[in-house]
């Protein structure tokens, strides 16, 4: 590129899951092409050549610059058919907490028109690209939607905290018609106290998860120990990266 580059598009986006599952959807060919259209594919090294094939034939190509796994990518971008218009793509992944990762999109045009043609598409393609990325991370969050009733319907204390260790973020907050919690340290005896006052209450889910960039709704019903239903509900929960929950609101029916 050349200093007659004037303008710049920029876009920074959170996906939840860390950079090294993030990354792989820019060195893999397979991944790649799953969140660009069949056919496209990159040679992720220094000079190694960048395809995009949009549906409908549409063709872009280009060369690799900078690769710096799991941090950085940078490659040339142009149309294979028509007008003219060079341009640079850098993107860069930054680690921010919870197993998620901060993405940053730079796209560098010649052209003014070309520029403000590509806002909506990248706006678009990363909103693609983050819900292939969660619908990969949180593949399993049926079970983990599972162990989170099993940890309410646990009632050895030891078994109960060990699980919700493994489960949960420390800083977790669940609200529902009878909670108002936050962290770990205030669930735990929080729980305790169900199965004090409710001895055999379990929860169960009832039907799929339906779960969109580490949100997850679940239905539930709460049965008492005779086995007769208590309540029942649908469940609010917000997953990190790290597959730990990290919410949770529990809307009654």
């Amino acid at each position: 590129m050349t200093s007659s580059v004037a303008y710049e598009l920029e876009r920074s986006v959170v996906i939840e899951a860390s950079p090294d599952t993030v990354f792989r959807y820019f060195t893999d060919s397979t991944r790649w092409a799953s969140w660009w259209g069949a056919g496209s594919t990159i040679d992720a090294r220094v000079g190694g050549r960048m395809c995009i094939r949009h549906p409908g034939g549409v063709e872009v190509s280009g060369e690799v610059t900078a690769v710096t796994p799991p941090e950085r990518l940078a490659f040339t971008y142009g149309y294979v058919a028509g007008p003219a218009s060079p341009s640079s793509v850098e993107i860069t992944l930054t680690p921010t907490g919870r197993g998620a990762t901060r993405l940053h999109l730079r796209h560098v045009f010649t052209d003014e028109a070309a520029r403000n043609e590509h806002v909506q598409g990248w706006r678009y393609q990363l909103s693609i690209f983050g819900n292939l990325v969660a619908s990969e991370v949180f593949a399993d969050a049926a079970s983990t939607v599972d162990a989170w009733f099993t940890a309410w319907s646990e009632p050895d204390t030891g078994s109960r905290e060990a699980l919700l260790a493994r489960l949960v973020s420390g800083e977790i907050r669940f609200r529902d018609r009878f909670s108002l919690i936050d962290g770990l340290d205030d669930l735990r005896p929080h729980l305790a106290a169900v199965h004090r006052f409710m001895p055999g209450m379990r929860l169960e889910r009832q039907g799929e998860v339906r779960q969109c960039q580490g949100v997850v709704l679940a239905d539930w019903v709460a049965r008492g120990a005779d086995g007769a239903e208590r309540g029942a509900g649908t469940n609010v929960f917000v997953l990190g990266g790290d597959g730990r929950i990290q919410s949770v609101t529990g809307l009654w029916k």
